[in-house]
Parts: structure tokens; sequence; C-alpha cells
């Protein structure tokens, strides 16, 4: 057991024990498992490409991006751009990722040479960075002159810190692809087609963020993505050997920082707003644990680590609050519990130089 225990990793076995005690609760509590379960893997969908944005980090060497903010940001300011021009529905979610990938991939090259700058401290420098970039933004959402009344306020200049994504006709839109239902009922009102009961499977989210996994995994094949993970297991042998690890480590923070900032209009979509100002200042934090939940450690992350990270702490943060509210209600207990679970598994991954991933 505790061979199993070791190669599994101590904090997913943790968390997946702990997960499934809160089901069990759940059940025995009256709760509706089904619905439960809908709700995590929506979560699941949303968060994914957040999640995976920190394997290229890890892989090359620079550690989890604790500065996945950058990108989170770059991928806001590209929505508001296209919101600006009153795009619609689908095209709206296209126009602001391709803006968003060009946007994501000029912070990531100037991320990726800061980083080149203090070897050694990355993960501290990333941190504050992060930090100083929402700030930054923060005056931005505020300056630059949008026009459009859908995102302002209704007196004064300004962005609103929330955006309604139905106002654009783009609220769950990718979610809606493929959607079904397992056990339940449908109902379509107004065009609309929902679910009372039984287990919804969000389709076209889910086969977005497994695309993604896909994509990384098989760039990770490729030369460049073999050089990056040369540069990040032995920087002195890859220098031997003839790679420029600098070069290479700019390219992961490029591709961490694009990921983050397609993310985070995926994981608007999904959540039905855009949040503006303090809202992306600790996005990485959940990112940061639920990869390292999957197994991964601050020097090696695979896509697979991100499935089962996602799932178990998705699956986790779902179903602990409505049992905790029941269990003691009145209370903060589930948010408590949630800053507990995600910041422990983070200070224990990080004090382990050889962690339990697979």
């Amino acid at each position: 057991m505790g061979a199993f225990i070791k190669r599994m990793g101590v904090p997913t076995f943790i968390v997946a024990v702990f997960l499934i005690i809160i089901l069990v609760s759940a059940f025995a509590l009256g709760l509706s498992v089904p619905v439960l379960i809908s709700d995590a893997l929506r979560r699941v969908g949303m968060n994914g490409l957040l999640v995976l944005a920190m394997v290229p980090a890890i892989k090359s060497g620079t550690g989890p991006n604790f500065a996945l903010p950058i990108g989170i940001v770059g991928g806001l300011f590209a929505l508001v751009c296209c919101m600006e021009l009153d795009i619609m529905g689908f095209q709206l979610l296209l126009f602001s990722s391709l803006l968003a990938i060009v946007i994501c991939v000029l912070m990531g090259w100037v991320y990726g040479k800061l980083l080149n700058a203090v070897k050694g401290a990355e993960m501290t420098i990333a941190t504050y960075t992060g930090f100083s970039i929402v700030a930054l933004f923060a005056i931005l959402w505020l300056t630059v002159p949008f026009s459009n009344k859908k995102m302002g306020w209704m007196l004064g200049k300004g962005l609103r810190e929330t955006i309604q994504m139905d106002a654009f006709k783009a609220d769950e839109i990718i979610s809606r692809i493929g959607m079904f239902n397992i056990g339940g009922t449908k109902e379509v009102v107004d065009g609309v087609v929902t679910y009372t009961g039984g287990v919804t499977i969000p389709t076209g989210i889910l086969l977005l963020f497994l695309l993604g996994c896909l994509l990384v995994s098989l760039f990770f094949k490729t030369k460049t993505g073999i050089a990056i993970y040369a540069g990040g297991v032995n920087p002195r042998f890859a220098q031997a050997s003839g790679l420029d690890t600098n070069r290479y480590r700019v390219i992961a923070n490029i591709i961490s920082t694009v990921l983050a900032g397609l993310g985070i209009i995926v994981y608007s979509q999904g959540w039905g707003y855009g949040q503006l100002y303090s809202a992306p200042l600790n996005m990485a934090f959940p990112a940061v644990a639920g990869v390292l939940i999957g197994g991964a450690t601050a020097s090696k992350a695979t896509c697979v680590h991100v499935v089962i990270g996602v799932c178990l702490f998705q699956g986790l943060l779902t179903s602990a609050m409505p049992v905790s509210n029941l269990l003691f209600p009145g209370t903060d207990l589930p948010e408590i519990m949630r800053m507990i679970i995600q910041n422990g598994v983070i200070l224990y991954a990080l004090t382990q130089v050889k962690g339990g991933g697979r």
C-alpha cells in the first residue's frame, strides 16, 4: 500500500480518498450526486486550459507558472476589445482567441526574457509579476476609452468589474456543443436546451480541453518540445549539447502564456461572465494546485497529471461546499477548506525535490 501511495503521489491519494468520502456523505445527506458530478464536469472543462498552461513552464525548468495572470489579463483584454466592436456569439470567441494569441505571444516573450534574467528565483519573481500585471491592468480597465454600453458603468468612465457574456450571445456556447444527459429529463425553453436531474455531460468544453492536452503532448514529442524538456531536466548537459536553453525557456513560457489567455476566454464563456480588475489576482494558485494534485512536481509534469488533477480538485471543491453547508450551516467552512487544500498541496509539492509524480 505504501508503494502504491508513493507511486500515485501523496496529495493525489489524499484528495482522491477525501473526494470519495465527500460523495458518500453527499449521498447519505440526500444531496443529488448526479447534479454534483454534472457541475464538477462543467468546472473541469472551464479550468482545464488554465491548468494545462502549467505543463510547458514546468517542463522548461522554470517551475509552476505563478505568473498565470499575465496570460489571463492578455486574454481578457482581447475579449473586451472584440466586445467593443460588438462581435457576437462564436465569432466573439474566435476573434478574441486569435487576438489573445497575438497579445499573449508578446507578453510571454517579455516574461520569458525576465525569467532568463532571474534564474534560480523564477517562482518568487513570477508571483509578484502576476500581481503587478493585474494592478497595472486595473488602471487600464478604467482609462482605456471603451464606449460599448454593455461593458461600461452606468455613470462615469471605465469598464464594469463583471461583464455578462449573454449580452454578447456567448454564454456557454462551447459547453452546449454536443451536450447530452444521462438519467434526466430534457426541456427546451426559448430554444435553449436544459436538463433536469441526471448527469449532464458538457461535451464541447470537455473535448476542447482534451484537444488542448493532445496538442501539448504532441508538441513535446517534436524537436523543439524535446529540447525544452532537455533544458529543464539538465540545463548544463543541454548547453553542452549545443542547445540554446534560454531560447527554449522563452518559447515554453510563451506557450504557457498563450494557453492562459485562451483558457480565460473558455472560462469566461463557461462561467457566463468576464471578470476584470482583481478577479485574476489569485487564479494561478488553483491552477498550480490542480496540476500538483494530479501527481506533478515542481520539476515534472505531463498532461496526465493535468487531467487527473483538475478532475480531483474541481470535483472536491464542487462537492465539498454543499456537504459542508448542510453539516455546518452558517459558516465559511467551504472557503476555509478550499484554501487549506489548495495552499497545502502547493506547499507540500514545492518541498519535495523528487515528489511522488508518475
